[in-house]
Formats: structure tokens, C-alpha cells, sequence
């Protein structure tokens, strides 16, 4: 028995993660190869940076006239026209609803307007009720509060950006199958001349 002590053996290298492989320099590797690798990085750049960069500047842009609403509509005073009696709700106890109700108001020059716009319930025809105008002196909505049109930004900036990132992605799909259908005729094509050797026929 020899006194030698057996060598440990060299340590094992790391095996490279596999969806790294495309960035690696290696025979097998193929130009389509590189290619898609760099798609995959641009899309996920894209639709990273980019898809934040639409969803910002989009809510930005909804939210600016949103916030104009308070200074371009006012309360009037206006008088109700016919009865808005309280209706039951499905437990049977009078609901606190906004209905549609003819209203009649004069505008600064003491002009006679009338319109219908939503009002609570449980007005008779007389009542002096809140009505919104704009500048032009016709019915337009509540406006929003700062809390509400930054919520509604918000939901329109995510649905940009949601719209963004998959419009990214059928692209790259579009341009995956490109390239797989490339491969796919190289495949053929190397076949075409390597299959005969192997079985025989040249």
C-alpha cells in the first residue's frame, strides 16, 4: 500500500445558469441566438423603464384637467320643479339616492334656465337645491375632489402602462416566432446536407 495520500479532486466550477447561455461564446451558439437574447433584455428594459415612464406621464396628463374641474364649475341655487319623493330600497326604508329632477335658476344676468340634473331625494317642488354649472352657465357634474381625480389618474396611468407592456410583449412574441422559424429552416437546411452522410445515401 503506497503512503501516498490521494489528491482531493479539483474543485467543481460553477455551472453557469442555463438562461445565460445565450451570452456565452460557444460553438452551438447561433446568430438567432443572439439576437433573441437581446430582445429578452430590451423588452424587459422597456417594459420596465418605459412602461413606468407612460403610466407617470399619462396619469400626469389626466390628472391636470381633472383638478381644473373646481375651478371651472360653481354651485348655483336653483329651484326644483316637481316633487322628488323619497323611493324604498330593497329593505323596504327610503333610500338617500341621487335622482334626475327638472330644476329652474336664473344665471347673472337674470336669465331663466331650466334642465335636468341629478338631486337627492326627498325634495318638494320649491326646495332650493345645489346644482353645478360651468362657465357657460349649463348643468355640467359634481366636480372631483383632489383624492378622486388622483385616483382616477392613477387608474388611467396603470392602464397605459398595462397597455404598453403588452404591446411589448406581442412584439416580442411576433419577433420570437421570426426567429424560430429561422432556426428552424437552418435546421433544414444543415440536415439537408449533413442527413445524407449519415445514412449512406452519398
Amino acid at each position: 500500500m503506497s503512503g501516498r495520500a490521494k489528491r482531493p479532486p479539483p474543485p467543481s466550477r460553477p455551472r453557469p445558469r442555463r438562461w445565460l447561455w445565450r451570452w456565452r461564446r460557444n460553438p452551438l451558439r447561433r446568430r438567432t441566438d443572439v439576437i433573441e437574447a437581446w430582445v429578452l433584455l430590451l423588452a424587459a428594459v422597456l417594459m420596465v423603464l418605459g412602461g413606468a415612464a407612460i403610466g407617470v406621464t399619462t396619469a400626469l396628463i389626466v390628472q391636470r384637467p381633472l383638478l381644473d374641474q373646481s375651478e371651472h364649475r360653481h354651485p348655483t341655487q336653483a329651484t326644483l320643479v316637481k316633487d322628488v319623493p323619497k323611493r324604498p330600497t330593497e329593505l323596504g326604508e327610503p333610500g338617500s339616492n341621487r335622482v334626475r329632477a327638472t330644476v329652474r335658476w336664473s344665471d347673472a344676468d337674470g336669465r331663466q334656465h331650466t334642465a335636468r340634473t341629478p338631486v337627492e331625494e326627498g325634495h318638494e317642488a320649491g326646495d332650493r337645491v345645489t346644482i353645478w354649472t360651468d362657465e357657460r352657465g349649463e348643468v355640467t357634474a359634481v366636480p372631483l375632489t383632489p383624492e378622486q381625480a388622483a385616483t382616477r389618474a392613477a387608474v388611467v396611468g396603470a392602464m397605459a402602462a398595462t397597455g404598453f407592456c403588452c404591446t411589448v410583449l406581442v412584439g416580442r412574441r411576433h419577433l420570437q416566432r421570426r426567429l424560430d422559424q429561422q432556426r428552424a429552416e437552418q435546421w433544414e437546411r444543415a440536415w439537408a446536407e449533413v442527413g445524407p452522410r449519415w445514412s449512406g445515401r452519398v
